[in-house]
């Protein structure tokens, strides 16, 4: 018997119609004694949909020899290349969003609602040209093509129809979106003047989360179902009567207890609760809607619309996509984890109106949107990728990490190899002789301490180090300087031709497929420590050799410009060829970039490329090159990389919320004083919010909380739990600090030598 996740779609088959068992239980569907299909080498079961759309959906097992059954629908248009997932178009006032429009870029306002003045303003620069001064001219500038409003109250409401009012006195219309949570009278108000409304189907019929466990007959859920259809009718038949369109926007963070108690706190839990309010938009023949599947998290953001797209493909849907990553912070880090979770969608060709949610002014925004939306737009027109292949192991709805082999250590060996890699994923750096000639300033910049001159290994030194150029023979100091590093179980690598001709004792060497084939590599030592550099679309013929070595790593070295190829998908290829023939090679992402980009482009590069592999667990590293960028400035992209991919954990985390009309403090301020004070603890999350509005659960992933309460109070909690309530902010991050201390989870900063 087989039991598995059934595509929420399917909550009305029969067992008497389809000759098997189908059932709920909290998380998931069931199905047994199906009949199971083989095809190729996969096994699958075949069962057929009462709903409209497809007539059969096909799950297969997760893994082989899991019970646990997924969708094997796709979930983007092909596997091997980026193809841009065809949609219907939905209208925002005069803004047309789907497959067949440039992606859509919007951000939200930070203003007070009731401020209508400071709001026409901020919102009238977004696209105004001839504003002058200050905020106005930066976001001016920004070119933004939907702005999002928070209305929370009737007061807020009635101050939208001024804002709408005064912009178009301006000969300004922009869509304007307001931003709807617990309050169905008020969108049903808004409607009337705003171009869109979003909802949020965690907390727009069903009272806040209490995070309870909640046992329901399936008489007393339908109950809820049809208690959720009775407040959602009127929104739904007013957006109908004036045009209006409609995002159904899932936070992971806020969904109710009914999902939760009933699906878990999971993707899948998130799908259902927007399909919910999905079905209500159809059964009323209202189309003119997106969805969004939001989580500060990237691995379940990623997770989360794939699962969405998967089963939108197995009802026949094709309504489009806004993508985000929630609180995702400021400066890089949410810049980061924005290119990981949007850029890895837009590759997959998912994608049709994106937002970077940054605790910064609202056009700063901008710009890291238009980055992603010209890099998945490129994908698209290029349809970059690699020549079809039959991918069957890689884990995109539940999250599995491929786990290279770590180097071991071998008998004989003179040095500890060990430290090479890191088992939470490993940074290596490219070095210069030039950095070579100041020792103690070359080892504090990969991170190392220093005792006495002498460099040992930190929680966030770099693990291992690639020089093209060794240095000569008789610079004693240089080759001192690497021998200290070798002797800390730090990988030194270097090229096959600089081994041959300035053997260094211990060195890694690397080598590439046609050295490989050639067999000059046999001119090393028997013992010599091997990486190889492919490129992932070579014939399968080429990396055969491969399985005739033992490599101690495996680098992923696609050229920056390489056209139509994809270094994602070639690395996928690449994954699957390794495990296809049981190669459990470590594989570190390197990609080299070309002078003169923006670190923003960096950034977004890297986390929308070897970011988008990681999400999927494929890779244990990273190595980045960038000829003209601070040696400092690329270990830390590496190490934030890793973060934002929940791997290894150097720094404190934080969940911070981008500020808007409901933010109770200065946010970017309190958020500045906080990192200030705490960004010395690995392994702790703080979550930074300027109101509580989706529950405690918008903070699921921090073990702290910092939140406005009231005007001038916080409120602290200990994961979902509020602990203490009315703290005077001038009192707040001391009280933040105590309760981490009360928790045994602080320690004092380090002291700079």
């Amino acid at each position: 018997m087989a039991t598995g996740a059934v595509p929420a779609s399917f909550t009305v088959l029969k067992s008497r119609d389809y000759g098997f068992g189908f059932g709920r239980t909290a998380a998931v569907g069931k199905v047994s004694n199906a009949k199971w299909n083989r095809i190729h080498r996969s096994k699958f079961v075949s069962i057929k949909n009462s709903n409209k759309g497809s007539d059969t959906a096909e799950l297969q097992l997760a893994s082989e020899g899991s019970p646990l059954l997924v969708p094997r629908q796709k979930y983007c248009e092909s596997p091997y290349k980026t193809v841009r997932r065809r949609t219907r178009t939905v209208m925002v006032g005069n803004v047309a969003i789907g497959s067949e429009h440039p992606i859509r870029i919007q951000t939200m306002t930070t203003t007070d609602t009731k401020d209508v003045a400071a709001t026409v303003e901020q919102v009238h620069a977004e696209a105004s040209k001839s504003m002058s001064g200050g905020q106005v001219m930066r976001i001016a500038d920004s070119g933004a093509d939907i702005v999002r409003i928070t209305v929370q109250g009737k007061k807020e409401a009635d101050a939208c129809f001024e804002i709408k009012n005064s912009l178009v006195q301006k000969n300004y219309n922009i869509p304007l979106v307001a931003d709807i949570h617990f309050a169905p009278s008020v969108a049903l108000r808004v409607a009337e003047c705003f171009e869109k409304i979003r909802v949020n189907p965690g907390n727009f019929a069903d009272r806040r989360a209490q995070f309870e466990q909640l046992e329901y007959t399936g008489e007393e859920y339908q109950k809820e179902l049809e208690h959720i259809e009775q407040v959602f009718t009127p929104l739904v038949e007013k957006c109908k009567k004036y045009g209006r369109a409609m995002r159904i926007g899932t936070n992971h963070g806020s969904l109710s207890d009914r999902i939760m108690s009933y699906y878990g706190d999971s993707p899948r839990g998130m799908v259902e609760s927007a399909f919910e309010f999905a079905r209500i938009c159809r059964n009323l023949d209202y189309h003119n809607f997106v969805f969004s599947m939001k989580a500060s998290n990237p691995v379940v953001m990623v997770q989360a619309y794939r699962l969405l797209v998967a089963e939108m493909y197995v009802n026949g849907w094709d309504y489009p996509l806004h993508l985000g990553v929630t609180e995702a912070g400021e400066g890089e880090d949410g810049r980061m984890k924005s290119a990981i979770g949007i850029g890895t969608l837009l590759q997959d060709g998912l994608g049709d109106t994106i937002r970077v949610s940054l605790t910064e002014p609202p056009e700063e925004e901008i710009d890291p949107c238009r980055r992603l939306a010209n890099l998945g737009t490129r994908a698209a027109q290029l349809q970059q990728g690699v020549a079809p292949f039959d991918e069957k192991n890689r884990r995109y709805f539940d999250f599995q990490r491929r786990s290279g082999q770590l180097p071991r250590q071998n008998e004989g060996d003179e040095v500890d190899y060990r430290g090479a890699l890191h088992r939470d994923g490993s940074v290596v750096m490219s070095v210069s002789l030039h950095q070579l000639k100041a020792p103690d300033l070359f080892y504090k910049s990969l991170a190392a301490k220093l005792v006495v001159g002498m460099p040992f290994k930190d929680l966030a030194t770099v693990d291992s180090i690639f020089l093209r150029e060794l240095p000569p023979v008789n610079d004693s100091d240089g080759r001192r300087a690497l021998k200290r590093l070798i002797d800390i179980s730090m990988g030194v690598i270097t090229t096959l031709s600089e081994q041959l001709t300035k053997p260094l004792p211990n060195a890694i060497v690397l080598v590439n497929l046609m050295e490989l084939s050639t067999g000059t590599y046999k001119l090393l030592p028997a013992s010599t420590r091997l990486v190889v550099s492919v490129r992932g679309d070579e014939p399968y013929e080429d990396l055969g050799i491969l399985k005739d070595i033992n490599a101690t790593m495996v680098l992923h070295d696609l050229p920056y410009h390489e056209g139509k190829i994809s270094r994602v998908h070639a690395a996928r290829r690449l994954f699957e060829f390794l495990e296809e023939n049981s190669l459990n090679f470590p594989v570190i992402h390197h990609i080299r970039f070309p002078a003169g980009l923006h670190r923003d482009d960096i950034v977004i590069y890297a986390g929308a490329n070897a970011g988008a592999l990681l999400v999927d667990g494929l890779g244990d590293g990273v190595l980045l090159e960038a000829p003209d960028q601070d040696f400092d400035f690329l270990r830390n992209t590496s190490f934030n990389l890793l973060q934002g991919c929940r791997m290894r954990n150097t720094k404190t985390e934080y969940v911070s919320c981008p500020s808007c009309g409901r933010t109770l403090f200065d946010l970017q301020e309190v958020s500045a004083q906080i990192r200030e004070k705490t960004l010395h603890l690995p392994g702790v999350s703080i979550a930074i919010m300027g109101c509580i509005v989706n529950g405690p659960g918008e903070m699921a992933d921090a073990d702290f909380g910092y939140v406005g309460g009231a005007p001038g109070k916080i409120d602290l909690y200990v994961g979902k739990n509020v602990v203490k309530r009315g703290i005077a902010m001038e009192h707040a991050t001391d009280a933040l600090i105590q309760l981490i201390k009360d928790h045994g989870r602080w320690v004092d900063p380090p002291v700079e030598e």
